[in-house]
């Protein structure tokens, strides 16, 4: 009588291969874990940098807007070389507003002692800043932390003789007091005569 023996399994190269596939298989979560977290811290970077690029672009706007009305003030013909300027002062009544004779001392250290406020139609300014809510204005906009504020300081005769040399200095915030600009310009006032005597 025959035997044969059929060859048996061997359960230990079978346990080896099933614990290589859990290592390859625990390694393989481990890197899915790292670039996972990665992402999510680089996501989160990203959301910062892109936070803080509009809370520079709304204090950017609310200076130059602040900016603007003031030489646009100068334009209509409020000239002059000035006189001491002190204190806060409400710019959106124009008949408040004045050429200073005296130089802003540092425009950089906010918020200045004498300055002139400037509220553009449109702003919404609520102290904290934050979103507007339903009550406040448009829903979903910024609410800017601090009004903007300019100052303008007479300079002097230009180099021709004919202009009158002004500087004014905005400063604008966005949604909050930590995120400001400051914008200053040259603005010249030119003066011409014109002979009617001839043809």
């Amino acid at each position: 009588m025959n035997h044969f023996m059929l060859p048996r399994s061997h359960s230990k190269g079978r346990t080896a291969q099933q614990g290589i596939a859990l290592i390859t298989s625990l390694l393989i979560l481990v890197i899915v874990t790292l670039v996972a977290v990665s992402m999510y811290r680089s996501f989160g970077l990203q959301e910062k940098i892109t936070g803080n690029t509009l809370e520079k672009q709304r204090s950017l706007l609310a200076a130059d807007s602040a900016l603007r009305y003031a030489e646009w003030w100068i334009n209509q013909g409020n000239t002059g070389t000035g006189s001491a300027c002190a204190g806060v002062v409400n710019a959106n009544t124009q008949a408040n507003m004045k050429i200073c004779s005296n130089a802003l001392g540092m425009p950089a250290v906010l918020p200045w002692a004498n300055r002139f406020e400037y509220k553009p139609p449109t702003m919404t300014v609520l102290g904290g800043g934050g979103l507007n809510t339903a009550t406040s204005g448009v829903v979903g906009d910024v609410n800017y932390a601090t009004v903007p504020s300019l100052y303008i300081s007479y300079l002097g005769i230009g180099p021709d003789g004919k202009s009158m040399l002004y500087q004014v200095t905005g400063v604008g915030y966005g949604g909050s007091t930590t995120s400001a600009s400051v914008v200053q310009s040259t603005y010249a006032m030119t003066y011409a005569t014109k002979d009617l005597s001839g043809p």
